[in-house]
C-alpha cells in the first residue's frame, strides 16, 4: 500500500471514486509477470464499480454520482485496421486498465470515459464487479462458442459461473469441469444448473458441442478436444495459458476448431450488461478490504475461492 495524490482526469475522462473491483485471473498474470510489457509501477485492477465524482472536457453522457463500471479495454487508437473493421479488441495500439493504465486497487481511479458503462440495477457495486471482466469477456467466449446445446467449461471460477447461468437460462446442457478431487467446486456448478460436474482429466457422460476453457492449463486443450464432437469448438478464454502440449491429429480431424478469445469489443458489453439483469444471475462473491489485496490475489492463486474476489474500499 501507499499514499498518492487523487489523480484528475484529462480531456475526455471521468474520475472515479472507486467502491467495489473485482480480482481477476489477469491481475494474476500482471502481478506474476506473466504478461509482457505492463506500465511500471502498475495499479492492478479492471473490474472497477464507482461513483463518478469529476468530469474532464468534452464528455458527455455522464452525470456527477452516476455509477459506472470500467472493463479491461481503456482505449483503442481508432486508426489502425482493425478498429476501422469494428475488431477494437484486435486495436494494435490500445490501452488496458491495470496493465498499462492505472486500475482499481485504489480508492479512484481515471478512464476514457467512452470505454465506461452505466450498470444495471439489481447488482450491488460488488457483484456488479465480476460483471466486468469475468461476465464480459466471459461473454465474448461464450458467443465464440457457438449455439449447440451440450457446453463444457473447463475451469470452475469467476467468468463459468456466471456463464454457467447465463447458458442454463437459454436451456443449455452445462457441463463443469474442475480440478480433480474438488467436490466443493463440482457441488457448486450442481447448484447453479449444470446437469454434470467432474474433473478436468474425466470424460463428459455426452459428446459435447463446444467447450470453453477458462483455466490457464495448455493441457487441457487436447482434453477438450476429446470431449467434443465433430464440427465441435474449444474456444481459449484466457489472456495467458502454458504451452499446449503436442496431441494427435485424429483429435483435430473432423473440422474441430480451437479459437481463442482476445479483450473484449464496448458492443460486447453493452449486449451483456443488456442481458445479465434478465438472467436471474447469482454473483457469489468473497469481500475483501482494499488492505487485503494480496490476500485475495493468494487465494485466487491457490484456488481457495468459489466465485469471484472483490476488494471492496
Amino acid at each position: 500500500m501507499r499514499e498518492r495524490s487523487v489523480p484528475q482526469p484529462g480531456p475526455g475522462e471521468i474520475l472515479v471514486a472507486v467502491s467495489a473491483c473485482g480480482v481477476c485471473r489477469t491481475d494474476l498474470h500482471v502481478v506474476d509477470g506473466e504478461l509482457p510489457h505492463p506500465k511500471l509501477p502498475i495499479v492492478p485492477g479492471h473490474e472497477i464499480v464507482g461513483r463518478v465524482v469529476a468530469l474532464g472536457g468534452g464528455v458527455a453522457g455522464f452525470a456527477i454520482g452516476q455509477r459506472v463500471g470500467i472493463p479491461w479495454l481503456g482505449a483503442t487508437c481508432g486508426v489502425c485496421p482493425y478498429c476501422r473493421a469494428d475488431r477494437e479488441n484486435l486495436c494494435d495500439a490500445p490501452l488496458f486498465t491495470g496493465y498499462t493504465h492505472d486500475g482499481g486497487y485504489a480508492t479512484h481511479a481515471v478512464a476514457d470515459a467512452r470505454y465506461c458503462f452505466a450498470l444495471p440495477d439489481g447488482f450491488n457495486d460488488a457483484a456488479a464487479a465480476p460483471l466486468l471482466c469475468a461476465g464480459l469477456i466471459g461473454w465474448r467466449s461464450y458467443r465464440m462458442a457457438g449455439e449447440g446445446a451440450a457446453l463444457g467449461i473447463y475451469g470452475f471460477g469467476a467468468a463459468a459461473h456466471i456463464l454457467a447461468q447465463v447458458a442454463v437460462w437459454q436451456g443449455r446442457r452445462v457441463h463443469a469441469f474442475t480440478r480433480a478431487g474438488d467436490a466443493a467446486a463440482q457441488a457448486f456448478a450442481r447448484s447453479l444448473g449444470a446437469v454434470w460436474a467432474g474433473g478436468s482429466d474425466e470424460r463428459p457422460p455426452e459428446p459435447l458441442d463446444a467447450a470453453i476453457i477458462f483455466a490457464p492449463v495448455g493441457a487441457l486443450v487436447p482434453a477438450a478436444l476429446r470431449a467434443v464432437k465433430k464440427g465441435g469448438r474449444v474456444v481459449c478464454g484466457g489472456i495467458h495459458m502454458s504451452d499446449i502440449p503436442a496431441f494427435p491429429y485424429a483429435i483435430l480431424w473432423e473440422e474441430r476448431q480451437v479459437v481463442s478469445v482476445a479483450n473484449l469489443t464496448r458492443v460486447d458489453a453493452r449486449e451483456f450488461l443488456a442481458i445479465a439483469p434478465r438472467c436471474g444471475l447469482r454473483i457469489e462473491v468473497v469481500r475483501y478490504p482494499l488492505e487485503h489485496a494480496n490476500a485475495a490475489l493468494a487465494d485466487l492463486r491457490s484456488g481457495r475461492l468459489q466465485g469471484a474476489a472483490v476488494l471492496c474500499v
